[in-house]
Order: structure tokens, then C-alpha cells, then sequence
């Protein structure tokens, strides 16, 4: 099954801790994971930050959001238990826990109401939004990501055959190839022949070197394409090239690379916008947040 958001989580979450005994969260997690059947490859998908396991994020959450209401306390230092209040809400059999439930309670209408600290995540506005703020400021990044993507693409095509030639050795340097920007800068553009547009350092003491295609280009690339491009390898006797461009290939050429002795490395112009992204070539930072949680290993009395 898909992994559950949550507020799906919550009252199996009450459920699991209702023998009123101290438990901590990672219990919880593995209890609900196994309650919900989900895969090992469910439990360890993370979240797009790549930061944290989305479902230990969704419990957590879960834990928060029903603490606000009471029905979850702490023991001690690492540890909570289900409170009288909790104890009751399962006694009325309810068909589901959720944003709107814990409505009925003062002190979870307090907490989504009160001022917020400059910095502070809000809890979820909408009792029907199945995100935890974390995802949805996750989700915020990543529609703020891919549209500046898809700028960079566009002036990216808009730019000359040599300014697109220098932005690649930009990306290249920046993730640590073709030593210095010079050195980067002497090595590519020199050849133009037999498919080859530049030669770059893989590391800064010169043990190999990559062979680069750099094009701009329309349409999409086929095999025939990097057929030369691997042709034109051979002709030099190397064994690793990278084919960048501001276009997309086809699935055979994708595929031919596989079949092939020389190591190619297709770059297309999404994977490319990445990169620059993810280098900081050709952008710059507007604004940085930096979310934190609990730690719940320091709080664990020894």
C-alpha cells in the first residue's frame, strides 16, 4: 500500500500506545510500519530533501499534533504515553483521528491559533491537507526549484555556441573536474573535429581525461548521434566522454550507451539546469531556511 499521510496515522498511532506503558518514537515507527504493511522499500523512502524517512516524518507529526491536544504526554526524557484524555477518545470508538477531531479540544485550537515565532513552521492550515507542514514546505522548494529550471533552460537557449561552450566548463569545474578554470578553459574548444568539441581533466593531477560534446540542440538526440560521438572516442583511444546539451535523447540512445565498452554520460538540458542549480552556475541565493527536530537519542536517560 502507498504510504500513509498523517493524519491517517493518528489513530492507529493511539491505538499502538494504548497499554498506557512508555514508548518511544522509533517503536511507535516500527509498530505503525508494520501495521500498515508497508515494504522495506516504503519505509526507507525519504522525503525530497533526502533529509528524513517520509513516514517516521508523518508519525512524528502525528505525535505532535495529538500532544497539542492532550492525548499524549511525556513520561521522562525521550518518552511519552497516552493520557486519560487519549484513553477516553479511544473509548469512544471514533472511525479516525484527524485535524478536524482534535478540534474539540481548547488546547489544540490554542496551538493552531496562536502567534507565530518569526522562523516557525505553522501547523496545517486546512484540516483536509494531507501534508505535514515539513511536506509542504518541501513541496514549496521544489515548485520554486523547477521553475527556476525551466528559466534557466529557456535563456540558456537564447545564448551563443561559445557561451554555452564556457557555461559548460563552469558546471564541470564546479563539480570538481578539469582542475582549475583555466586549466578547464585552455582544455575545451580547442578541437572541434571528429565529434569532439572539448578535453577536460576528471581530476586536478591530470590521471585521465573526459572528452566532452557540447551542443546546443532543437530536437531530440538519437542514437546515430552519440554513435558518433562514441566513434569519435575510439578515434582517440579514450574511454570516457560526456554529452551535454539543452535538449533531451532518445531512449536508444540512452540504451546504446549501455552496450558500449567507453563510458558516456548523457546530460541533457533538465539534468543540466540541476546541476547549475545545485552548483550555484548561472544563479544566485535569494534566501536560506534551516529546519531542525528533536533529537529523541539526547533525551533518553542512561
Amino acid at each position: 500500500m502507498a504510504i500513509p499521510d498523517f493524519q491517517t496515522v493518528m489513530l492507529p498511532f493511539l491505538q499502538v500506545v494504548a497499554d498506557g506503558a512508555e514508548h518511544t518514537l522509533r517503536d511507535v515507527v516500527e509498530q505503525l510500519a508494520d501495521y500498515f504493511k508497508l515494504t522495506e522499500e516504503e519505509r526507507k523512502e525519504l522525503l525530497p530533501s533526502g533529509s528524513q524517512f517520509t513516514f517516521s516524518n508523518r508519525v512524528g507529526w502525528a505525535r505532535t499534533y495529538m500532544s497539542k491536544a492532550g492525548l499524549l504526554e511525556s513520561s521522562r526524557r525521550g518518552f511519552f504515553r497516552i493520557t486519560e484524555r487519549g484513553h477516553s477518545v479511544l473509548g469512544q470508538a471514533p472511525s479516525a483521528v484527524n485535524i478536524r477531531f482534535l478540534e474539540q479540544f481548547p488546547e489544540f485550537i490554542e496551538f493552531r491559533t496562536k502567534p507565530r515565532e518569526i522562523g516557525q513552521i505553522p501547523p496545517v492550515d486546512e484540516p483536509d491537507n494531507l501534508q505535514t507542514p515539513g511536506e509542504q514546505l518541501e513541496s514549496a522548494y521544489q515548485k520554486l526549484r523547477d521553475d527556476l529550471a525551466t528559466e534557466l533552460l529557456s535563456t540558456i537557449r537564447d545564448c551563443s555556441p561559445a557561451f554555452f561552450e564556457r557555461l559548460v566548463i563552469d558546471v564541470l569545474v564546479k563539480m570538481g573536474y578539469g582542475g582549475s578554470r583555466k586549466e578547464a578553459g585552455r582544455a575545451i574548444g580547442r578541437s572541434g573535429d571528429e565529434g569532439i568539441d572539448g578535453i577536460i581533466n576528471e581530476d586536478r593531477l591530470g590521471l585521465d581525461v573526459i572528452y566532452i560534446q557540447a551542443k546546443r540542440w532543437q530536437g531530440t538526440i538519437g542514437r546515430p548521434e552519440i554513435q558518433k560521438f562514441a566513434g569519435a572516442l575510439q578515434g582517440h583511444r579514450a574511454n570516457k566522454g560526456i554529452f551535454i546539451t539543452t535538449s533531451t535523447f532518445t531512449r536508444e540512445a540512452e540504451d546504446y550507451i549501455g552496450k558500449i565498452n567507453s563510458k558516456i554520460v548523457l546530460i541533457g538540458g533538465e539534468l543540466l539546469t540541476q546541476l547549475m542549480i545545485d552548483h550555484n552556475v548561472g544563479v544566485t541565493p535569494v534566501m536560506s531556511y534551516e529546519t531542525k527536530k528533536i533529537d529523541s537519542d539526547y533525551f533518553i536517560d542512561e
